[in-house]
């Protein structure tokens, strides 16, 4: 293990300038001590990696200089062999490009590992997209990937959840695609920041151009994120009253990792079971619960019980009254 730790350590400082040792770390999977034994062993077996302390420091190799370690394991031939064309590179312009480059990679294998890419192609297909749900679309997603590329500055039209449009300038540090869903990581203020991609309702790329933060680092920032969003999301908790069936239903409609709180609801005498669920915002609540269709009641909060009321009485307004049968007319005053 700590041989093929070496191999990609050492591949890892060959396509980045430099990385610090938190990064490494990260990366690979192991303690920032680790690392810095890692760094001494390549050292002494004639590797010129080199590491500099301070707040610019990080780990390095001499300029110019490559490996020249050829050759794939299976198992990543095996997950060579699973990349096709997923919908955001389509998105992007450069599916095409990574079939050919695909095809290049595969030629520029030796011989004997070529059967075992096409062994494995033949055997393991992964298709990303999802069955129903439609990708969102982000009209301005090519001058915001323009941007990106060419550090410049842009001017926004943004929409957010709750329906507010602004305008602003910021500078597109890079964009991200997360279950089928853009992300643009942008600039402001000096503080990187996370925009949805199909609330960008217009953009335009300013001749001004942006020095992109020395120290950003794009997977760190991202996972970081995720992990604050997680923990700072909006909360909107419904206690309800459901029948087993009822509570199955919407068993199905929550995320997965719900499922164990709905399985450990106890039963009441009458059959029924109590279930405190974080809907995050009353609309997802209302919306998810029509979906159930019915067996249920809300316990709390009040205004949700008020408005599911509103709903259910402008339904019945509206149904109330049979409509006439198919094959007979109503018969004409005179």
């Amino acid at each position: 293990m700590r041989a093929d730790r070496l191999v990609r350590l050492t591949l890892l400082l060959q396509t980045r300038p430099k990385m610090t040792a938190g990064e490494l770390a990260r990366e690979l999977e192991v303690s920032e001590r680790t690392i810095h034994r890692d760094v001494e062993a390549l050292s002494s077996a004639g590797v010129p990696v080199y590491a500099l302390r301070g707040a610019e420091g990080g780990v390095a190799l001499l300029e110019g200089w490559r490996t020249q370690l050829t050759g794939l394991t299976r198992a990543e031939l095996h997950a060579l062999a699973t990349v096709g064309a997923p919908g955001a590179l389509e998105d992007l312009g450069l599916s095409a490009p990574l079939r050919t480059g695909l095809v290049k990679l595969a030629a520029a294998l030796p011989a004997i590992q070529q059967p075992a890419l096409e062994y494995a192609r033949q055997r393991l297909h992964v298709d990303a997209s999802s069955w129903f749900a439609e990708r969102e679309p982000v009209p301005y997603l090519a001058v915001l990937r323009d941007a990106v590329w060419q550090d410049c500055r842009v001017s926004l039209v943004y929409r957010d959840f709750d329906g507010k449009q602004s305008q602003r300038e910021v500078d597109p540090y890079a964009l991200v695609i997360k279950a089928d869903r853009w992300y643009l990581v942008a600039g402001k203020e000096g503080e990187p920041r996370v925009y949805r991609g199909s609330r960008v309702e217009g953009a335009r790329m300013l001749a001004e151009t942006f020095v992109r933060p020395a120290r950003f680092d794009l997977p760190s920032f991202w996972r970081e994120w995720c992990k604050r969003f997680g923990e700072k999301r909006a909360s909107f908790e419904v206690t309800l009253r459901l029948t087993v069936e009822a509570a199955e239903r919407l068993r199905q409609i929550r995320p997965r990792t719900e499922h164990a709180r709905f399985d450990a609801a106890p039963r009441s005498r009458d059959g029924m079971k109590n279930v405190t669920v974080d809907f995050e915002r009353e609309s997802i609540a209302v919306g998810q619960l029509c979906e159930v269709g019915g067996g249920f009641e809300v316990l709390a909060p009040e205004e949700l019980r008020s408005r599911l009321l509103g709903l259910a009485n402008g339904i019945l307004a509206a149904h109330g009254r049979a409509a006439p049968r198919r094959g007979t007319s109503r018969k004409m005053k005179r």
